[in-house]
């Protein structure tokens, strides 16, 4: 597996020490991880020509990947909505283009349970992976919040040979993000973990808690042990999302998690 850092811009720190997609390749270097993330609407100072290829080429210096480039999705609302939805990933699919990302992110959602919005949303997904597999880029569903029957049901309906899955550890249905730390009993969200995992291309690994070294509101040896039993081999990357619980600054929570998660995979048999 490999260790990356997704490109937030959701930091606590007031003015941000991350503020721009070129601050976090830059600490992305200094952390020495191998796989950048960026979020398309954020970050970028502007999608003219001439300045992504500067991007493009900062990455290529510093030795990182771009494992993808994240759109939104939630396709739920009405038909304008949608259109202006699917839009938007079409931009962000061409943005994936320029950079030579593999792959954009799409959201799904709080699961459906209306016969007519499922099949809407099945149809959106079909729309963007459509055009996407025109460009040679492939679509990553994002758990967000979800079951991992959901996710499965989602990826076999859309039934688009480009349509894969990223995992991310704390968007769950009864994930511990969701009350301050606190799981919810009825929900297993190792269990999804469990059921999705074989379908994973990339990882989002969320720390909430880390200023002791350790992520106290997911169990990542728990996690890594998963990931190994499915035989995954891709990047698992970074993503902080600006709790205000942290005593310590945005670019050390993110090395605390770098290295926590390094610690564990080479205990794994892994080489961090």
């Amino acid at each position: 597996m490999k260790v990356g850092l997704y490109a937030s811009m959701f930091g606590k720190d007031d003015p941000p020490t991350l503020e721009s997609v070129e601050s976090y390749i830059d600490w992305a270097y200094a952390l020495k991880v191998e796989v950048i993330d960026f979020l398309g609407g954020r970050g970028f100072a502007s999608r003219d020509p001439e300045y992504l290829l500067g991007v493009k080429m900062q990455c290529l210096r510093h030795g990182l990947s771009i494992g993808y480039v994240a759109t939104g999705g939630h396709f739920v609302g009405s038909d304008a909505e949608l259109e202006r939805k699917v839009a938007q990933a079409r931009k962000d699919t061409d943005l994936a283009v320029f950079l030579g990302a593999p792959m954009i992110r799409v959201f799904c959602g709080q699961p459906l349970t209306d016969p007519d919005e499922r099949q809407r949303e099945i149809h959106c997904f079909q729309q963007v992976c459509d055009y996407a597999a025109r460009q040679g880029v492939a679509v990553g569903l994002q758990n967000h919040p979800s079951t991992g029957d959901d996710i499965l049901r989602i990826l076999e309906q859309t039934e688009r040979p480009n349509f894969t899955f990223i995992l991310d550890t704390g968007q769950w249905v009864g994930s511990p993000a969701k009350n301050e730390g606190i799981a919810d009993p009825d929900r297993d969200i190792y269990r999804f973990m469990q059921q999705t995992a074989p379908h994973a291309a990339h990882v989002r690994a969320k720390f909430y808690k880390i200023d002791s070294g350790r992520e106290e509101w997911l169990d990542y040896r728990r996690i890594v042990d998963i990931l190994q039993e499915a035989e995954f081999n891709g990047a698992v990357s970074v993503v902080f999302e600006g709790k205000k619980i942290n005593a310590c600054d945005d670019k050390e929570v993110l090395r605390l998690s770098v290295r926590h998660l390094r610690d564990l995979l080479s205990g794994h048999g892994t080489t961090p």
